[in-house]
């Protein structure tokens, strides 16, 4: 039985599995996805019943006439309710303001429906419900986009805000199906209470379990205290990131035009052709039927569209399509004619389809690309902007049109001539917004550019065809050459075989530097003999660099088939340059006859002795590309100590590219020093994971120097290996005090290279959470010793006085203990410092870093108020069992006060100890404190005669840090003058000077020092 149900559960697994990987989904983000798709579904079919039911009454309370009073009102009202949204989240918490905003939005169509049986109040009743759903619709869509951004990082909305997105189209299917049976049974007036009010609480409360369950995701801090930034250093809109901002705005104001143009008309004709409760069935069917094509047409090819198209073709096809569908439809409606028929009813019913069809499809789809290229410091602000004020700007300025136009036409025109004039405006409307399409792709293609060294951008938000565009476009033109090296650069980045096909048309035309930038990124996508033309055209030109031509020549041997190796020869004349003369050597060692292999190694054992640092980095840079270095492995070790800085580096490069595993060990070297280490670090990363066992076994050998040591960890973290990433979760939770830090920096760095918000659905955070807990319990030990310490100092330093006789001693004596007492109290803050350091480092492990930077920032400052601030940004940020404990350590109490409440959260215990036991306890910790505050306590363990181990002082003696040993030797010299001249012939070979001194001083003195 059991294996039959675990068959089951295995089964069902692989089908969800399945599905997930059909909708693009990951598992971890599967229930925060479903959740909003719920969330969002459900409470757009009671907008939906909403929008339909109050359609239905206004038309048949004001007419068609009116509805332009209606989007003018929209237009405000939503305005000032995108404003009033953006303020609330700087009073109130954002989880707050997202849950609250539907309900609070929802309590007026609670209310209006009341005033639909009171006959006074009836009128203004149906034009304020209208009003108030247009607005709900414009602040439901901004909260559901928000709430996305905060639950999905860059990479997961990509993959999920589609299907989220799709809710209101499943929404139109099910409430557009559903309101006619509604409206059978319960009638056009009880639509709203309520069944439209029942589906929206439920979509509010699914919305208020999502936030719960995910609350970490959700600041429950009011913006006005997370912003630190000062109001004069604030992004503001300069330039080219204006300018496409004022061309979003304009591009997103027409199409609003264009669909409100459009919805009048085919509103004018339903009111003219059906009661309201045919109005309100129609309405339902229709948007049944609409979203069952957008549904369709949104999971089948809107994405496939995008990836063939591009983004600009995407959201091109509404004004066009519109642009070309009137004209069709004007002959064929026949609306020169006074009286209108059906048939022009169903003409604007088909418009309308388009409308609606692609208007929340491809447009829908490709809109959040198009603020991809703003940076992100305001791209959020820019988008507010943009979907906010500017549809309703749209709708605002359509109203006043369709007003204007039907007092012209009442006053100058014939009945029913208003309709080919407001058709003719939504072509005119949809030609500017082709024309503003075009200028926004100038534009995106402007900040692309601008932000290529930024790294704002990625292959996954970017057009690619329309970049390959943009690349051929600006390498053609007169742009900087700084430019055009961007747009190389990063076109190999995002696609390196599209970018050989596009840089090999374009290399005769190039400057020699581009020349040879593009040539080795056509290298990097290997050599290909369709575009051997192009490189022989180029090669054949007079005046090339010899670089150029070196990289030519490499290109054009290694795409034939059967070259013609004898050219080659002719080439490894003494004459030619350096570079071209060895390029042609690793070229006929890799293909060449035996005899030619020996006048090209001939050639090259040349370039790597020769007198010239030109002529030996030339020969081992062209030793990168040979397949076989046979004899040539020689001169390795001589040139590993060549006196050219220049020429170490290449060879360092060198071994990398052969894969020369003897000669691994001069890459560790290399990170020892200054001069290569940055050279060294970048070929340990190439090595991918081969290089991970040398640098773990570099980065924890404590007997290493600590600067070599986190460049080991640094190179670790460069490595863009799930293994690399393994190793630094591991060696986090065994490494204490200062290797922790340098593997946390490591993590962070790594984190936000890849644009992680924060790891809270990864697998690491309950080691995170136990390493914090970790860290709170060191503090215990710490704050312990400093009670103590602080308490005994004074009896101590009188109980030993008391012992001593001579005055004078008494008084050296005293002064020395009180000394080192102090300097003890002092290394236990230091310490404890360090500890808080490093509980702000696993904090941004699992919370925005922006967050835990902001507190950090004001924590540290000494004004009361920032550090309230900072105090409540740690509050509201952190949601740990811990938070409590947290808080109170970093707020400005006592060190009692902090153990106390260490004490009662269970995380640490205390139970006061002699200066002697205590300091017995300190030096137990080992490697948890700070070598100045062990060396400290073998100071205080000298002066006041504490006994210790034996394995404590041998485990200090053979302490890496210099001045630590120098204290254990004195404390030795104190407590055990014989062991310790037993020692000394083993400790005079000490490394560090200060220690060597010591030990000379005692084998001379022959006493204790």
């Amino acid at each position: 039985m059991e294996l039959k149900n675990f068959s089951l559960v295995a089964k069902n697994k692989g089908v969800l599995n399945r599905l997930l990987k059909w909708v693009n989904l990951r598992p971890e983000e599967s229930d925060r996805t479903l959740l909003m798709f719920a969330f969002y579904t459900i409470t757009s079919i009671g907008l939906r019943w909403s929008e339909d039911s109050t359609v239905a009454l206004f038309l048949d309370q004001y007419g068609a006439k009116s509805l332009p009073w209606i989007y003018i009102a929209s237009a405000a009202l939503g305005s000032v309710l995108v404003f009033f949204y953006s303020w609330l989240q700087k009073i109130f918490p954002l989880r707050l303001v997202i849950v609250a905003i539907a309900p609070f939005m929802f309590v007026p169509l609670i209310l209006l429906p009341f005033g639909l049986q009171v006959s006074p109040f009836q009128v203004i009743s149906i034009f304020l419900l209208r009003l108030w759903v247009d607005a709900f619709y414009i602040v439901n869509d901004l909260n559901t986009s928000i709430a996305a951004n905060q639950l999905f990082n860059i990479r997961e909305i990509k993959r999920t805000y589609p299907l989220i997105s799709s809710g209101i189209l499943v929404a139109d299917v099910l409430s557009g199906f559903s309101l006619p049976l509604l409206l059978l049974f319960v009638g056009l007036h009880n639509v709203i209470v309520p069944f439209a009010a029942s589906f929206i609480v439920l979509g509010t409360l699914i919305l208020w379990y999502l936030t719960h369950n995910y609350r970490q995701a959700f600041p429950n801090t009011p913006q006005r205290l997370i912003s630190t930034t000062p109001r004069s250093t604030k992004s503001r809109l300069t330039g080219s990131v204006k300018r496409y901002a004022l061309l979003l705005f304009a591009f997103f104001a027409l199409l609003q035009v264009m669909g409100i143009l459009i919805d009048f008309q085919y509103l004018t004709q339903l009111k003219l052709n059906y009661n309201d409760k045919q109005i309100a069935s129609f309405l339902g069917i229709f948007g049944g039927i609409t979203g069952l094509c957008e549904l369709t047409m949104q999971w089948f090819i809107s994405s496939r569209l995008l990836e063939r198209s591009g983004v600009f073709v995407a959201v091109a096809t509404l004004p066009a399509s519109v642009i070309v569908l009137i004209p069709i439809v004007i002959p064929i409606l026949g609306l020169f004619v006074v009286i209108q028929g059906q048939n022009f009813f169903w003409g604007l019913v088909i418009i309308k389809f388009l409308d609606e069809l692609l208007r929340y499809t491809f447009v829908a789809s490709s809109g959040p690309l198009l603020f991809q290229p703003i940076p992100a410091k305001i791209r959020s602000r820019v988008q507010t902007f943009s979907s906010g004020v500017a549809e309703a700007f749209g709708a605002g300025t359509a109203g006043v049109v369709i007003l204007v136009t039907l007092w012209l036409c009442t006053r100058f025109l014939p009945i029913n001539g208003h309709d080919l004039i407001l058709l003719l405006l939504t072509a005119i409307a949809g030609m500017i917004c082709l024309g503003v399409i075009w200028l926004l792709q100038k534009g995106y293609v402007e900040l692309l550019v601008s932000s290529a060294e930024q790294g704002q951008i990625s292959a996954s938000n970017i057009d690619l065809p329309l970049f390959k565009q943009v690349v051929v476009k600006t390498l053609s033109e007169k742009s900087t050459e700084a430019d055009k090296r961007s747009c190389i650069e990063l076109l190999s980045q995002f696609d390196l075989q599209g970018a050989a096909e596009v840089l090999a048309s374009m290399l005769v035309k190039l400057s020699p530097d581009l020349q040879k930038c593009s040539l080795e990124v056509m290298q990097a996508a290997g050599a290909n003999a369709a575009y051997l033309p192009e490189v022989r055209t180029l090669a054949q030109q007079e005046n090339l660099t010899p670089e150029v031509f070196a990289l030519s020549l490499r290109y054009i041997w290694l795409a034939e088939q059967h070259p013609d190796l004898g050219k080659l020869e002719e080439y490894l004349h003494p004459q030619e340059n350096s570079l071209i003369r060895g390029t042609a050597a690793a070229l006929l060692l890799r293909q060449g006859t035996p005899m030619q292999k020996v006048a090209a190694m001939h050639t090259l054992r040349k370039m790597l002795t020769h007198k010239l640092e030109l002529e030996r980095m030339n020969g081992v840079k062209v030793l990168r590309e040979a397949v076989y270095l046979q004899a040539l492995r020689i001169h390795i070790p001589n040139l590993l100590q060549d006196d050219s800085l220049r020429v170490r580096h290449a060879v360092l490069e060198m071994i990398v590219a052969n894969q020369l595993e003897e000669y691994y060990s001069a890459l560790l070297t290399g990170l020892c020093y200054k001069s290569t280490r940055t050279t060294a670090m970048l070929a340990l990363v190439q090595l991918e994971n081969e290089a991970l066992p040398m640098l773990l076994s570099l980065a924890t050998n404590i007997y290493k120097p600590d600067v070599v040591r986190m460049y080991a960890w640094r190179t670790i973290g460069q490595i863009p290996t799930l293994e690399a990433m393994d190793i630094l979760w591991q060696q986090l939770e065994i490494f204490r005090g200062k290797s922790r830090d340098c593997i946390l920096r490591t993590l962070l760095k790594r984190q936000q290279k890849e644009e992680i918000i924060s790891l809270v659905d990864g697998l690491y955070q309950n080691k995170v959470e136990t390493l914090i807990e970790q860290e709170l319990s060191f503090l215990g030990e710490i704050y312990a010793a400093y009670i103590d310490f602080k308490t005994q100092g004074e009896i101590s330093a009188a109980y030993i006085n008391f012992k001593r006789q001579n005055t004078l001693e008494k008084t050296q004596m005293n002064q020395k203990l009180i000394t080192i007492l102090s300097l003890v109290e002092r290394a236990l803050l230091e310490l404890e410092i360090d500890v808080k350091e490093r509980l702000m480092m696993l904090l941004k492990l699992i919370y925005s870093q922006d967050n835990i930077q902001a507190a950090a920032f004001n924590l540290r400052s000494e004004s009361a108020l920032n550090l309230a601030r900072g105090l409540e940004i740690l509050e509201h940020t952190v949601n740990l069992p811990s938070k409590s404990v947290l808080v109170n350590i970093f707020d400005r109490r006592s060190q009692e006060e902090k153990l106390q409440h260490l004490v009662s959260k269970g995380m640490a215990e205390y139970q006061e100890m002699g200066l002697s036991d205590r300091t017995r306890r300190l030096i137990s910790l080992g490697n948890l404190l700070s070598d100045w505050c062990l060396a400290c306590c073998f100071h205080f363990a000298q002066v006041a005669y504490i006994p210790l181990t034996i394995p404590e002082i041998i485990a200090t003696l053979r302490h890496p840090t210099g001045f630590v040993r120098e204290a254990a030797i004195a404390y030795l010299s104190v407590v055990s003058p014989r062991v310790l001249l037993e020692l000394l012939p083993q400790l005079k070979n000490d490394p560090h000077p200060l220690v060597v001194a010591q030990v000379k001083k005692l084998m001379v003195d022959g006493s204790p020092i």
